[in-house]
């Protein structure tokens, strides 16, 4: 049924998060702190995850401060056991509580190293909080999600997903993998009310990433100029994307791996 120019204009969807509890991991620092204050600036009840207590307790300081609400969880994601202790600390958060449930999957950290000089324990650390760690706290929130009928999932994969460079092998095949797993899991959860997306950023200029940068300004300079908008991103940048995705806006996008990258993507 055809509706009107004058009803489209009043079926603006809105891009505020009232009503929703999003839970973000990694998110004492980097981009996932950025999430963080977003929402709740934008009207999001937001559990802040991370593994490091102290930096929590200072972003759920500022949350506070901008006037949000927060709550904090040590956890661990690229462990079961700790993962299992958010699913239920969020379960004790919203046990009758007429809430919509976002997760965030922002966990992780940069690594470039040469192929024949990666070890078995480096391969394990990264797919282990990037791979195993996103799936899981899928998995868990997504059955809660399912239990209420609705719910946003949006993953933190990268340009490494899709494009190489040296040293980039283990860590491209982990946000990869991050891409294919937004689109699996969307085909399967689409249907029970769960949108599941991903944020592909290039290179964002998180205070370790800033220092790498320093540590290494050739390579810097090859990475600036596959951005053709002629910077590096800052965190500030995805901030968009993600309140979109976790928004009624996007009620119907899900699978989609959206790139925040300046250009590079296009360019490939």
């Amino acid at each position: 049924m055809a509706i009107s120019h004058e009803q489209e204009a009043d079926q603006l969807p809105s891009f505020r998060l009232e009503g929703r509890l999003a839970v973000i991991t990694g998110a004492s620092d980097g981009i996932g702190r950025t999430f963080a204050m977003a929402y709740a600036r934008s009207g999001a009840e937001v559990v802040l995850v991370s593994r490091t207590q102290e930096k929590l307790a200072e972003a759920k300081v500022a949350v506070e401060a901008a006037g949000g609400r927060a709550h904090i969880i040590r956890a661990d994601v690229g462990k079961l056991d700790d993962i299992r202790s958010m699913g239920k600390e969020v379960s004790r958060l919203v046990k009758g509580r007429d809430l919509s449930l976002v997760l965030v999957n922002c966990a992780g950290f940069g690594f470039t190293k040469a192929a024949l000089d990666t070890t078995e324990e480096d391969w394990d650390n990264i797919l282990d909080v990037h791979a195993k760690g996103t799936f899981f706290c899928c998995q868990f929130m997504g059955k809660r999600m399912i239990e209420r009928g609705y719910g946003k999932i949006i993953n933190l994969s990268s340009t490494w997903s899709v494009s190489t460079d040296a040293g980039k092998s283990v860590y491209g095949a982990a946000k990869a993998g991050v891409s294919y797993l937004t689109a699996a899991l969307s085909t399967e959860w689409a249907p029970l009310g769960v949108r599941v997306n991903a944020i592909a950023p290039t290179s964002t200029l998180t205070e370790n990433t800033a220092r790498s940068f320093r540590e290494n300004e050739a390579r810097a300079q090859r990475l600036l100029s596959r951005i053709k908008l002629g910077r590096f991103a800052q965190p500030s940048d995805l901030v968009g994307a993600a309140v979109f995705l976790a928004s009624p806006a996007s009620d119907f996008v899900s699978g989609h791996t959206l790139f925040v990258d300046g250009g590079w993507h296009a360019a490939l």
